[in-house]
């Protein structure tokens, strides 16, 4: 056995099964953290799931925390923040992630969450309910559909100045990544129109309250779409010039919307930072959340995440990053971007990978904690010392390339203070095409088409 085999074997803490009651109190010591991010090695992993929502309701129930923020789009997590905190129903009438990939958020595992989070939210009053909210940029048309939508209720006159600037954006909007291609050869740049239309709108919001038509929750919700609209029309361009500066650009974009929802949440408190008695839970993918600091892709490619960005604006102690890992197992996952749904098996772990040595420890579950104060001096050394490989499987897998396509280098006392390990794993069920998000009938306001 290898030396950093060996400390790493005596610091893992053996967990329980994610149904036992007591499996999420093993993480009551990062819920004094301001922002926990969980990550998943695999956006197809029942566990990952599993364990991320046995943690996320242990940290509503006994920590206070009120914000679910998970990496997808802001109009479709919206139709389920509406549900959950039983707000009335909105405009879009569409049902919410039927966009490529649909399972990594139409699953039973996550449909359970929800159900469980609007029962919380039942008996308390809407100061304290817990919300559900996007941080993705991917919505491009949706959300500019929601902004007008937003502005022909309080002020018809700035809805149709709205058409008018995002007219600009008409061509593309059901190929946005098009935009960008255009954008680069000089047909069109859209920007002064999307930047004005946001500028307006945060100017508005004194108007509003003078006229008494703002309503904190429509607006709040009308504001973060013109904000998406801005960051996507950015985003799109960027693809064309440089991967690291589009994923930056994303990432960016993430943390702003979280930084958003923290302000929100305590409206007393002013200023650039958000206020410290507002919590929140995010969920994304591993590479989201890690410090990309500790990794390939701030290392060698010049890109930062959410992570990072929490870590250096909101400050170390107030933020905890854990990740999850598998070694082998099924997921649910595609070959290619829109591409079907498969189940997979998992190749086993690289000899060269940290998914070998969480391996080798020879537990089926457990927890590391990486904070300096609580991991082993000797470990924290071993770990900085090894040039190690981790797995990153998103929405695609692709076997037969898997260490081009999927290992990338990391430093993992770095990138998380936690890692959460399950040897053997399952792919995450997704919904049929008959069933729903939300629960039908569940519902006390129309969610006719959800």
């Amino acid at each position: 056995m290898t030396p950093i085999q060996e400390l790493f074997n005596r610091a893992i803490e053996p967990l329980p099964a994610i149904e036992e009651a007591s499996f999420a109190s093993h993480f009551d010591r990062f819920a004094d953290r301001q922002v926990v991010l969980l990550g998943d090695g695999s956006h197809g992993t029942s566990e990952h799931y599993r364990a991320r929502a046995e943690i996320t309701k242990r940290f509503i129930e006994r920590h206070g925390y009120t914000i679910v923020a998970v990496e997808a789009d802001w109009p479709d997590a919206e139709l389920i923040d509406r549900y959950v905190r039983l707000r009335p129903s909105s405009a879009q009438s569409s049902e919410p992630f039927k966009r490529f990939p649909t399972w990594m958020w139409r699953n039973c595992e996550m449909r359970d969450l929800i159900q469980w989070m609007r029962k919380w939210n039942e008996t308390r009053p809407p100061d304290r309910r817990v919300g559900f909210y996007g941080l993705d940029l991917y919505s491009m048309s949706v959300s500019i559909q929601s902004v007008i939508d937003y502005l022909n209720r309080v002020d018809p006159a700035a809805a149709k100045e709205a058409k008018k600037r995002y007219s600009c954006l008409d061509p593309w909007v059901d190929d946005p990544a098009a935009y960008g291609l255009a954008a680069l050869r000089g047909m069109r740049d859209c920007e002064l129109f999307v930047t004005q239309m946001l500028s307006d709108l945060l100017k508005k919001r004194l108007d509003y309250i003078e006229n008494d038509v703002l309503d904190g929750e429509e607006y709040e919700s009308g504001k973060q779409n013109a904000f998406l609209v801005r960051d996507a029309e950015r985003y799109y361009k960027a693809m064309y010039w440089s991967s690291a500066s589009s994923w930056t650009l994303r990432d960016t974009h993430m943390f702003d919307t979280l930084v958003r929802l923290l302000q929100h949440c305590s409206p007393s408190k002013s200023g650039p930072n958000p206020p410290s008695n507002c919590k929140a839970i995010v969920w994304a993918h591993n590479s989201h959340v890690g410090d990309a600091r500790y990794t390939s892709m701030g290392l060698h490619r010049g890109e930062l995440n959410i992570g990072q960005l929490c870590r250096e604006h909101l400050g170390h102690k107030h933020v905890a990053i854990l990740g999850c890992g598998t070694h082998t197992g099924t997921v649910a996952a595609a070959h290619e971007w829109d591409g079907d749904l498969e189940i997979m098996t998992i190749r086993p772990s690289r000899p060269d990978s940290w998914e070998m040595i969480a391996h080798k420890a020879g537990v089926s579950r457990f927890l590391l904690d990486l904070r300096h104060g609580h991991i082993d001096p000797a470990l924290h050394r071993a770990l900085s010392a090894e040039n190690r490989l981790e797995r990153f499987v998103g929405v695609i897998y692709r076997p037969d390339t898997e260490r081009l396509s999927h290992y990338s280098q990391a430093f993992m006392h770095g990138q998380f203070d936690g890692y959460i390990w399950f040897d053997c794993t399952e792919a995450i069920k997704p919904l049929r095409d008959d069933q729903s998000v939300i629960t039908p009938g569940a519902s006390k306001i129309d969610l006719s088409g959800i």
